[in-house]
């Protein structure tokens, strides 16, 4: 499936027709030998068929509302769609209530006339950047499906995988600690975490209320600017890319530690690229990301906030819970209010000392993730392996949230190569420029 402005385009110039989209990712979806079975949790085929239906009907009369008008798309499981019970990947939840409202951003993709096509996979409730799921299956990297099949990150890993198998043209992810970018990265897509206050988190299951943020995964940082604009309320078009010459890039050498060979040689190169386009790329310490050490030390938000919403459900249907997701969840009653506070405390002296050291520079650069996709079989083989190796992939992305920041994903490798991710990270409320530049970026690699 083309990228979503190329769509767009078609279905402009009459080349395509939303039904013909929508049937044909829905067939890609139904496939039992691809990846649908495990990529979607629930597939509205018949909803989404009508709305293509009304959509090809109301262009004719000239009604198209924007870019993704008539274009499918896909849901993580932890937005609320009007009629279907939210899961978030658990079978926990499944004697919930259907939910009355669409999510805001999923009301917004509709104003926008964009067609859903199903709720994805995800890690339960999104706690982990594995993408593994024991209820519903595990969605394999599209880079190596043999001998059981590489991750596809987590925990947006249905969203990643509805994407490169053309299940859907652009996804609605969720980012507490990478979980856009991550599986974008490791599945060779653009991901795009915004600044949280951006895009409405109503009608989310949460799992970090401080660090969630609503995103977008597609093929192309344009797609993903589409999709972000229309989460927050604003014009759905994507900004012109920016040149490179004279902008300066600082790689943030935290960042840069202990990669992959592979990793580090893609991201070598791609600064290459970018020098070579112009730009000024420059070294520096930041040592202030230490702070996200500090605050994973006295437990972290995500395990704190995520128990106080869990625990009545831990105790009434805790035995339907990952082992490993409930194990983690409980460690949030250890964490005291004190060090509750200390975290707080923490996370502001990073946001505002990390904006000094960054303020001189367009953007921070760094790898997304540190290694390439891991083998299924060997991701997880016990509770402490899971947690080695999730620490490992969220290590880069989860200064992002921290920092209260926005910021890209953009593939870097090399056709055939192993995923890898470059991470472009903006300031606050910078997010119109890191799309810009990320487009710039993005026409510098390829």
């Amino acid at each position: 499936m083309n990228p979503i402005l190329e769509l767009a385009a078609d279905l402009a110039s009459g080349r395509a027709t939303s039904r013909a989209l929508v049937e044909g990712a829905l067939a890609r979806i139904a496939d039992k030998a691809g990846e649908g079975p495990r990529a979607f949790m629930h597939v509205n085929a018949q909803r989404a068929l009508a709305e293509a239906d009304a959509s090809d009907m109301r262009r004719k009369h000239g009604l198209v509302p924007s870019p993704l008008a008539g274009i499918p798309v896909s849901i993580k499981d932890l937005a609320d769609i009007q009629g279907e019970v939210t899961k978030a990947g658990s079978t926990a939840l499944s004697d919930r209530p259907p939910a009355q409202a669409d999510a805001a951003a999923v009301a917004r993709l509709r104003a926008a006339g964009a067609i859903i096509v199903g709720r994805t996979n995800m890690v339960e409730f999104a706690f982990g950047g594995l993408g593994l799921n024991p209820h519903y299956g595990d969605p394999k990297n599209p880079w190596d499906r043999a001998s059981g099949g590489r991750i596809s990150g987590g925990s947006s890993s249905g969203a990643a995988i509805s994407i490169t198998d053309d299940m859907a043209a652009g996804a609605l992810g969720s980012d507490t600690a990478g979980s856009v970018r991550m599986p974008a990265a490791l599945c060779g897509l653009a991901g795009f975490k915004p600044t949280q206050r951006r895009v409405p988190l109503d009608g989310t299951i949460p799992l970090s209320f401080s660090l969630d943020s609503i995103g977008s995964l597609a093929k192309t940082v344009a797609c993903c600017a589409v999709m972000d604009a229309v989460f927050a309320g604003e014009p759905a078009a994507a900004p012109e890319p920016r040149p490179l010459a004279g902008l300066r890039f600082a790689v943030a050498e935290p960042l840069t530690a202990d990669l992959d060979k592979e990793v580090a040689a893609a991201f070598e190169r791609a600064l290459g690229k970018l020098s070579a386009a112009g730009a000024k790329v420059t070294e520096i310490a930041f040592k202030e990301l230490g702070y996200a050490g500090e605050i994973a030390s006295l437990g972290g938000f995500p395990t704190a906030e995520a128990y106080a919403w869990h625990r009545k459900l831990l105790e009434r249907a805790g035995n339907m819970y990952d082992p490993v997701v409930a194990s983690r969840l409980k460690r949030g009653a250890n964490i005291s209010a004190a060090d509750y506070i200390r975290m707080q405390e923490l996370r502001a002296e990073f946001i505002a000392r990390s904006r000094a050291v960054t303020e001189p520079f367009d953007a921070v650069l760094g790898p997304t993730v540190q290694c390439i996709p891991l083998k299924i079989a060997e991701a997880a083989t016990s509770e402490e392996a899971w947690i080695k190796n999730n620490g490992r992939l969220i290590r880069n992305p989860v200064t992002v949230n921290l920092m209260d920041r926005c910021a890209l994903t953009i593939p870097c490798h090399r056709p055939g190569e192993a995923p890898v991710g470059l991470m472009v990270i903006g300031e606050t409320m910078a997010d119109h420029t890191i799309l810009a530049i990320g487009r710039g970026i993005e026409a510098a690699l390829q």
